[in-house]
């Protein structure tokens, strides 16, 4: 079986910054109370007029020119997202085009926060396979779109933003391992009712926020640090590796709380913990690769370092991934 290896990476988030003090004016909350209750101190939303794919558009050429690669080098696109463009096409589609690359495959993953994480494996899976000598994987979100504005709970969580890497078929393998996991069995924890086949066939049967983000905080709060935890832990010891061997640990930016207590039980110093959540906050599927973006620009991850990403979300579902950077 072949290896595979990251050659590129790149992000993108919008102009528009939307800060603790301008939310201030909106809801009854303070910087303080956010700070305190999720380490978040910006997030950027995008414009009425962008959409995921101009997001994910941006972050793709930025990993292209890290690879100095052009678009008709990469053999398939993928795009992890909750919110599309459309129901259909795929984003990946839309963006691949864009790109100049038409004939090109493409398809999105739609399982939410760790979609980076699922889409890792399987994007691995299609190159040391064989299958493809180069993938783009992108995470993509718009979730400004999604959140209820007059929930304090949810309208302070979530930005917007997109992050790219491109595989490549390698002789020494850098994926080391992966756990994936989830439970549908109460989708009500974290939901957006409106939008698919569930939904009433009398739309004024719908709540007037139903096509807004529902989630249930304190659920997520301890599914989060359970998963974060037991993935982590689960693709280490496929991997043959110790959590004292791991020089850089990404996870899926949600809460700082969620993150500083899982580094404490898998005992990783916060400086080798990749933390970005006060400047784009919860980015869902494009969290990690932004922060990996962000880590490889700033010298935090070298040759030979072994990193896990680790992720969770709407599903409900969880990951890790274990990689050797090359």
């Amino acid at each position: 079986m072949t290896g595979v290896k990251i050659v590129g990476v790149g992000h993108y988030a919008p102009e528009r910054i939307v800060d603790n003090q301008e939310l201030e004016t909106w809801f009854d909350t303070s910087d303080e109370w956010i700070t305190s209750r999720t380490g978040m101190k910006r997030r950027h939303w995008t414009s009425e007029n962008e959409a995921t794919s101009d997001l994910a558009l941006g972050a793709a050429r930025m990993a292209l020119a890290h690879a100095r690669l052009e678009p008709k080098d990469i053999d398939a696109y993928v795009v992890a997202t909750v919110y599309p463009d459309y129901l259909f096409p795929a984003t990946a589609c839309i963006v691949a085009s864009r790109l100049g690359a038409v004939d090109k495959a493409a398809f999105d993953i739609e399982i939410g926060c760790s979609g980076f994480i699922y889409g890792l494996t399987v994007t691995s899976a299609l190159v040391r396979s064989g299958v493809y000598k180069r993938v783009m994987l992108i995470g993509a979100e718009t979730l400004s779109k999604l959140v209820d504005r007059e929930d304090r709970g949810t309208a302070v969580l979530f930005g917007d933003g997109a992050g790219a890497v491109i595989l490549e078929a390698a002789e020494q393998d850098s994926f080391l391992a992966s756990e994936l996991g989830s439970d549908g069995s109460n989708p009500s924890i974290l939901l957006v009712k409106a939008g698919g086949s569930r939904r009433p066939l009398d739309e004024r049967a719908l709540d007037e926020r139903a096509d807004r983000i529902h989630m249930e905080g304190r659920e997520v709060f301890k599914f989060a640090v359970t998963k974060m935890i037991s993935a982590t832990d689960a693709a280490l010891a496929k991997a043959g590796i110790a959590k004292s061997d791991v020089n850089v640990l990404i996870p899926h930016q949600a809460n700082k709380r969620i993150i500083d207590a899982a580094m404490k039980y898998l005992d990783i110093p916060p400086e080798r913990c990749m933390v970005n959540i006060q400047e784009y906050g919860n980015t869902s599927a494009a969290s990690i690769p932004i922060a990996l973006s962000e880590a490889v620009n700033a010298g935090r991850v070298k040759p030979g370092d072994v990193i896990v990403f680790v992720g969770f979300g709407a599903g409900l579902s969880w990951g890790a991934v274990v990689w050797k950077w090359a």
